[in-house]
């Protein structure tokens, strides 16, 4: 039932009638998948996304960077768990990288109170011994939605053809 999957991660707002037409399948058989994902962890929730670059004084958003040093009973689960439990933090990632393991995703009212958060609170933390900040500036595309469709970009792309 990948399809289902794939189609609720396209448009969590489909009813299971649509769903049901779109797989070929009952109502019934696509509530109850969609209730055996939930139970199972699989969907873990529904969230809408929000083009934060088009409202004005919306914060600012930040990647962190951070290398850590494992535990050696639980590798990097419970920094993870420390990163993941502050409210500004959105998305933390274990990266295959070769210079940093964990990857934060955060919001901030300012630059500074990113910069104070990284500095006050990130690294202050036992197992992080370095830390990287790359500030977002443009949101291009999140999500598998792209958000600078707005037509502009079309028009200029043409007039160069």
């Amino acid at each position: 039932m990948k399809k289902l999957l794939d189609l609720l991660n396209d448009n969590a707002e489909f009813t299971t009638a649509q769903l049901a037409v779109m797989l070929g399948i009952s109502e019934q058989e696509v509530k109850k998948q969609i209730e055996d994902y939930k139970a199972n962890g699989i969907i873990r929730g529904t969230k809408t996304l929000i083009n934060w670059d088009r409202l004005p004084d919306s914060g600012v958003r930040a990647i962190i960077e951070l290398k850590v040093t494992p535990k050696p009973e639980t590798g990097f689960d419970d920094i993870a768990k420390i990163v993941m439990s502050y409210d500004n933090v959105e998305n933390v990632y274990l990266a295959a990288s070769n210079s940093y393991d964990l990857i934060a995703m955060v919001h901030g009212s300012t630059i500074q109170d990113i910069a104070e958060f990284v500095s006050k609170r990130l690294s202050t933390l036992d197992s992080v011994i370095g830390t990287a900040t790359n500030f977002v500036l443009t949101t291009y595309k999140q999500g598998g939605i792209c958000f600078t469709d707005d037509g502009e970009e079309e028009e200029q792309r043409s007039l160069v053809l």
